[in-house]
């Protein structure tokens, strides 16, 4: 009896994925394409703004199709000639050609990940470069030189080169020796690493690409703290970040565990929302997060669907026909767990449609919290002028943005806000 032919149904899945994925991308362009604004932004966003908006969109549309068919031909190539078990085989050989034990499960792991990222490096730079330099460049946001752009790239090389041995020798250990109880164990060990890695970010990681300062004394402060101090959120720093170093491109951000609480605000927000009420009320959605335990709530759904992916795992691990179908003859860990997430592309993708539905819905409440804080007037302003800074696409295709986007298009965010302030009239 043969067996289940799973590399020929990976690759299957993963072109009817790419032709699904481009048709709502061509769906998008289509509506990128369109000469005016949707009747709410009339008279809200300037024409100057929509077309150079336009002309941003339409830019990253096309390279986003370039981009698409060369990983979609690159990865169909790699599964489809066995290039991923003769590159396990020539990490090897490297192992071996440095003196160093082959057979060490962890050392040939790390040896394979070393020319993955190398090989990832090379293969994405070109694009990396064209994004960052002709795109953004071209439409005003980008503000990094190319020194800067290789120093980011060594800088988070290395770090993958700190953090990645203990992180994939600890896996690999998990496996070996989890017996039944492995999924939970692996769960535990992703938890643990979860909140280790959300508390030493912020603190030791962050700060080597960008420069955090307090923001300083002034009314802007004051309003930020006196809204923190209502909602009882404990608020210990306030920073200002100088992400215009690199990019014109606004956010801002909290982080933090339990009473130590912190807000980021990027130094373009700050530039660009020119009314300090309007980077007030941003912060108010961003409360209206924590307040409502969108956070939790998103962190518990992941530690949920973390530990049903471990559990998929160690179903599927010791398959010896899986591995034989990608042309491996033996049954590495790693290599097991990057089979199994090509396995269950489809499943992952309905899983980020649920999470998308979830994401909008909770950006809704978080406006709606904004709005009853007294700040719907400063909030669509600032939500405007974000959309007009950050050149961001004005007209979306419904399906595209229901499949894709995390936070709901503006001309759904700011009809919401005027019906939920005409049924408080």
């Amino acid at each position: 009896m043969d067996s289940f032919p799973y590399m020929e149904a990976v690759l299957g899945i993963m072109i009817v994925m790419y032709i699904f994925e481009t048709y709502l991308d061509l769906r998008q362009h289509t509506a990128l394409k369109l000469p005016s604004l949707p009747k709410p932004l009339i008279g809200v966003v300037s024409q100057e703004k929509f077309e150079k908006s336009r002309a941003y969109s339409l830019d990253k549309s096309y390279f986003h199709f370039v981009h698409g068919v060369v990983t979609i031909l690159m990865d169909t190539a790699i599964l489809y000639f066995g290039i991923l078990p003769w590159f396990w085989k020539m990490s090897g050989e490297f192992l071996l050609y440095m003196g160093l034990n082959a057979d060490n499960e962890i050392l040939h792991t790390l040896s394979f990940l070393a020319g993955v990222m190398v090989w990832s490096q090379i293969t994405d730079l070109p694009f990396s470069l064209y994004s960052t330099f002709v795109i953004e460049a071209r439409h005003g946001f980008n503000k990094q030189t190319v020194w800067l752009f290789f120093r980011d790239m060594l800088k988070g090389m290395a770090i993958s080169v700190v953090l990645g041995p203990p992180i994939v020798a600890a896996i690999i250990i998990i496996v070996q020796k989890g017996g039944p109880y492995l999924a939970i164990y692996l769960w535990g060990f992703m938890f643990v690493l979860s909140l280790v890695m959300m508390t030493l970010y912020p603190i030791l990681i962050a700060p080597l690409f960008n420069k955090f300062t307090p923001l300083p004394e002034g009314a802007l402060r004051e309003k930020i703290e006196k809204l923190a101090s209502s909602l009882k959120f404990p608020l210990k720093k306030l920073f200002v970040v100088d992400g215009s170093t690199r990019s014109s491109h606004s956010n801002a951000y909290m982080y933090g565990f339990f009473k130590n609480k912190r807000i980021v605000l990027y130094d373009t927000l700050i530039q660009q929302c020119k009314n300090e009420d309007e980077v007030v009320a941003v912060i108010a959605h961003e409360l209206g997060h924590w307040k409502l335990n969108h956070t939790m709530y998103s962190f518990v759904a992941m530690q949920i669907l973390t530990f049903l992916q471990f559990g998929g795992y160690t179903l599927v691990r010791n398959s010896k026909d899986l591995f034989l179908s990608f042309g491996f003859d033996t049954q590495p860990i790693l290599i097991g767990l990057i089979i199994f997430q090509h396995t269950v592309i489809p499943i992952q993708h309905l899983i980020s449609f649920g999470l998308n539905l979830v994401s909008r819905a909770f950006e809704f409440q978080a406006d709606a919290f904004a709005k009853n804080l007294g700040y719907v007037k400063e909030l669509r302003a600032g939500l405007v002028k974000l959309q007009e800074e950050n050149l961001s696409a004005m007209n979306t295709d419904p399906w595209y943005s229901a499949y894709h986007y995390s936070h709901p298009p503006l001309v759904e965010r700011l009809t919401a806000l005027d019906g939920s302030e005409k049924k408080t009239d």
